[in-house]
């Protein structure tokens, strides 16, 4: 009863004392906070379990790396299955399908999942990213923490935005990048209404983390080369070679998740994953989880690191080798990648696509020097390729550009990261219109896009605009039964059912509007001798979309809704229209 007064006394403040935006700008700093701080607790949480395991390894046997990954697949998914009961999935498609589908509704359980989950997968060297998690915790509080508030659609929509973004900004220490993540990776509008709670978000997410972490940094190095114009063909080049690895790892994912997901046996699912990911990982020591080491050591030339426990020992020295050894870090990152996630593994694509992309652009690099047509900058081209492949993944080049730069403070470098991560995204955009996050969505007609009118349609509930007020009458009913129901209905058409609801057909008043009154024919014309079938039938699943080509196409203005066969209602043209304007005049006004 107490809480109950104190949560209405602080509905009565803030409608007295703060506006609707002012509020919401409260709110998005408190967001950004929380989010912050989950992604400081799940970076060092996930940092101390993983160094606790490798010195184990190291102390008694390197075999146990082997084993690692299948006990942290098996604790993840026993995780799921019996506490959560839910998949958790894809961290950004699940916000996508909220967004699209949910009306931003996200589950509570998901503030606590992702970070549990992600640390016993990632923890245990799963080769997965924790991003995807952490943002997904943070849209999730403010996904919730909005609904609590009694807020509508829009503010939830644009606290799911600033959940992500100081997620983002919590976990790379880049505002800048996890605003334009939110707008270009979310979907959010660019307006004034968004912008400015997704900077306080920003700000807020990065200031606890440099509060809680310091002023330390992802990737230290210095940068010793600037740009330099004798190498943009190079960069043009990687730029290619990072949109293919783009498509590669976009389809290799897909197929072996989709394979792997056939698998419905609780225990063998993540056992068999966990062995073969464990294989190669005990092969290629580079894919043991993140990844982030073997980037700091390609950007400050420490490779010999990468070999440092693998049964290729010494092969830094060899450089041809090396080349070959690269390679197959890079082609087996994703089936590392897909196996984490799809044996039931909780995490995302940020880190394995930076670390495909380092490892491409310092390949291009070593071999072009190795050959000695150039100099390049092993660096650089590292960095342009961590830009290039994940611009190319996600779908965000301008995300890709701005977190590589303040990550790295390689500021001086946005000319080829811009070349590199633009080439990238019209290399793949060419053979798939659509993310990784986005792909399986688009397919079901359940994405969120900028496009404002497939926005607002995607939002609308046919079950909230069907009529049913509408007159019924069977078929074998006589005109005097049809002159009834016309005088006691204020509509214009009349749905023909049988005696178990099956909609048989319509009858228009104008139709019939000429024989109504003739009192010789009430009684030898009956219903089924002057209904029609209607031009089209909608079903109660139908996506609005399908509903609003189903009108263009027959030109009516009223369709009857039919579920399991069964006759529902209809749905009229008018009443659709006049909720969309009401959708489109909520979303629009700021």
């Amino acid at each position: 009863m107490a809480n109950t007064k104190l949560i209405s006394w602080f509905f009565l403040w803030r409608q007295k004392y703060l506006s609707h935006r002012q509020f919401i700008y409260m709110v998005s700093c408190l967001v950004g906070v929380l989010s912050g701080l989950t992604a400081v607790v799940l970076k060092n949480g996930v940092h101390k379990v993983h160094h606790f395991l490798t010195h184990l390894a190291q102390e008694h046997a390197n075999v146990l790396i082997f084993l690692f990954p299948v006990i942290g697949l098996i604790l993840t998914v026993l995780f799921v299955k019996y506490l959560i009961k839910e998949p958790i999935g894809h961290g950004v498609s699940k916000i996508l399908f909220a967004i699209s589908r949910k009306n931003g509704k996200l589950a509570s359980h998901h503030t606590y999942s992702s970070l549990i989950g992600s640390t016993l997968t990632v923890g245990f060297g799963g080769s997965v990213g924790l991003e995807a998690p952490i943002v997904l915790t943070g849209s999730a509080i403010g996904s919730n923490l909005g609904r609590f508030l009694r807020l509508n659609y829009k503010s939830v929509i644009v606290l799911i935005g600033c959940g992500a973004a100081g997620a983002i900004a919590g976990i790379f220490k880049a505002p800048v990048a996890a605003v334009v993540f939110g707008l270009e990776v979310l979907m959010l509008d660019l307006t004034m209404w968004s912008l400015i709670p997704l900077l306080i978000s920003a700000v807020s997410g990065a200031l606890v983390a440099y509060f809680f972490m310091g002023d330390e940094v992802m990737f230290n190095f210095a940068l010793e080369q600037t740009f330099g114009l004798i190498n943009t063909p190079y960069y043009l080049l990687l730029g290619v070679l990072s949109g293919l690895l783009s498509l590669y790892f976009t389809r290799l994912t897909n197929y072996i998740e989709h394979k792997v997901g056939k698998i419905n046996n609780t225990f063998f699912k993540p056992g068999i994953g966990g062995v073969l990911l464990g294989a190669l990982i005990f092969l290629l020591p580079p894919l043991y989880g993140e990844g982030y080491n073997t980037l700091n050591a390609l950007l400050n030339d420490r490779i010999y690191e990468l070999s440092d426990g693998s049964i290729f020992g010494e092969m830094h020295h060899n450089t041809m080798i090396l080349l070959l050894f690269l390679a197959a870090v890079l082609l087996t990152k994703v089936v590392a990648s897909s196996l984490t996630n799809g044996s039931g593994g909780v995490g995302g694509i940020f880190a394995p696509t930076l670390f495909m992309g380092g490892i491409i652009g310092y390949s291009l690099a070593l071999f072009v020097n190795f050959t000695g047509i150039a100099s390049l900058p092993l660096a650089n081209f590292t960095l342009a390729g961590m830009a290039g492949v994940m611009a190319g993944v996600m779908h965000a080049p301008l995300t890709a550009i701005f977190l590589i730069a303040e990550i790295t403070g390689g500021y001086q470098l946005f000319v080829p990261l811009i070349i590199t991560a633009t080439i990238s995204f019209m290399t793949i955009s060419y053979f798939e219109p659509h993310s990784l996050y986005t792909k399986r969505l688009a397919e079901r007609g359940e994405l969120i896009t900028h496009h404002k009118d497939k926005a607002i349609l995607t939002l609308l509930r046919l079950e909230k605009i069907i009529e049913k007020d509408l007159k019924t009458i069977q078929p074998n009913a006589t005109l005097a039964g049809l002159v009834k129901v016309v005088a006691s209905s204020k509509r214009n058409i009349y749905p023909v059912v049988d005696e178990e609801n099956t909609l048989v057909g319509i009858v228009l008043l104008d139709d019939v509007r000429h024989i109504i009154f003739n009192d010789e024919l009430h009684h030898s014309v009956h219903v089924r001798d002057v209904m029609i079938l209607p031009p089209a039938f909608v079903s109660s699943n139908d996506p609005m979309e399908s509903v609003i080509k189903k009108f263009e196409d027959t030109g009516a203005w009223n369709l009857p809704v039919i579920d399991k066969g069964k006759y529902v209602g209809f749905i009229s043209k008018s009443k659709l229209f006049s909720v969309y304007r009401k959708w489109l005049v909520d979303m629009s006004d700021e």
